[in-house]
């Protein structure tokens, strides 16, 4: 089982590198490809909601067919087929492509990892692994920063993405041949059960309403929004942007090794979350209020809101605490599916949100950028609030 989880972290890696690495590239991508930041914005969201799509059809796998065979298959087809197709783009709609086809391939992973936890360790244990998961899998995100830059410039960026593709097909084998599925559930629902059980589950849907909204705005910056931002309103290069992102990067997966665990230091899912979420949203408002306050500022600010932002991992575990364990693999896939879907939705709007606001001042563009990320999260926390609380 160790050997298994190994690679499904570093699958996971693979899934957070590539959900995060278009704002370095975008320089790039702009110059060979064509691809502004609005064509960017589109591939993100793109992969984004072929991840959510496919969290309906996963949650069924996990639970049918078991993680080891539903995660190496997909990452095989999708993540090393994408990848390729990414390396040798010439059009915008070919990266959109390819980012359907990334996202394909990742959507299972994560999910695939939270469904063992689920089924094989004491569910007090499910916030502190699933960060530990999440925080270490953010390596992917640190990658994705100064390091990718500095990749870029020794080798190119098509030579990169094809070695990447070689990595995804050698992680899914790993996941094919070292991944054990856990025991079947001695529940027999667990073939005949349906997502519509869940819909009956009220508990969830306060913390559905805030995953919608948490998880967007830090990785919606980070992974994209972060490039243009520092690039057109301090004048930023690659090396400029790769280094403020890696600071983000950094923030975010202590984020998440802070955060997950820290429901059973609190006593509470609820209020541990909620006020990481308000922390988060303070400097998000920040940044909305004085864009153009600093680069190392904006930078520092950019780091707290990842930080404190980084808390899926806990909302993940108040949601599970809700579901029978004969719906656990649909049920983490279906609150996944607001976190992913969310942040598609969110960064999709975002390309008109840029496109609208993008003839005034770089600040201003900004400005407009996030606060129309900020308001959400609010609105969703306000609605988290009425959530019943889990003690740990």
């Amino acid at each position: 089982m160790a050997a298994g989880l190994v690679c499904l972290v570093a699958a996971y890696v693979l899934s957070q590198f590539f959900r995060t690495f278009l704002a370095v590239m975008s320089p790039v991508l702009g110059a060979e490809v064509g691809a502004g930041p609005d064509d960017l914005a589109m591939a993100s969201s793109l992969w984004f909601i072929a991840f959510a799509a496919m969290q309906f059809p996963v949650g069924a796998a996990l639970d049918r067919v078991g993680p080891r065979r539903t995660a190496a298959v997909l990452l095989a087809a999708g993540g090393g087929g994408g990848a390729l197709v990414f390396a040798l783009a010439t059009a915008p709609w070919h990266l959109w492509l390819a980012m359907v086809l990334i996202g394909i391939g990742c959507s299972p992973v994560l999910m695939a990892s939270y469904f063992i936890f689920a089924r094989v360790y004491p569910p007090k244990m499910f916030g502190a692994l699933a960060g530990l998961t999440v925080g270490v899998g953010s390596l992917g995100v640190i990658i994705g920063s100064a390091p990718l830059a500095w990749i870029i410039g020794a080798i190119g960026w098509r030579a990169a993405l094809g070695a990447l593709a070689v990595i995804a097909l050698a992680v899914a084998g790993g996941i094919f041949l070292l991944a054990r599925d856990p025991e079947p559930a001695a529940d027999a629902r667990a073939e005949t059960g349906t997502f519509g059980e869940l819909f009956a589950i009220r508990a969830l849907w306060p913390v559905a309403a805030l995953m919608f909204v948490a998880y967007a705005p830090a990785a919606m910056i980070r992974g994209l929004w972060a490039g243009p931002y520092l690039g057109e309103v301090y004048g930023a290069d690659v090396a400029g942007i790769g280094w403020a992102t890696l600071v983000m990067s950094l923030a975010m997966v202590a984020g998440n090794l802070v955060i997950g665990p820290l429901d059973r230091l609190v006593g509470s899912r609820k209020w541990s979350v909620v006020g990481c979420v308000s922390l988060s949203a303070l400097a998000l408002g920040t940044l909305a209020w004085a864009p153009a306050a600093g680069f190392w500022t904006a930078a520092v600010l950019l780091a707290v809101h990842g930080f404190f932002g980084a808390t899926y991992p806990a909302i993940m575990a108040h949601g599970r605490s809700f579901l029978p364990p004969h719906l656990i693999g649909r049920g983490v896939s279906f609150i996944n599916l607001f976190s992913i879907g969310g942040a598609g939705v969110m960064q999709f709007a975002s390309r008109p949100v840029y496109r609208a606001l993008e003839g005034g001042s770089a600040e201003a563009t900004f400005r407009g950028l996030f606060l129309f990320f900020l308001v959400p999260l609010l609105a969703g926390l306000a609605i988290y609030l009425f959530s019943r609380d889990e003690r740990v």
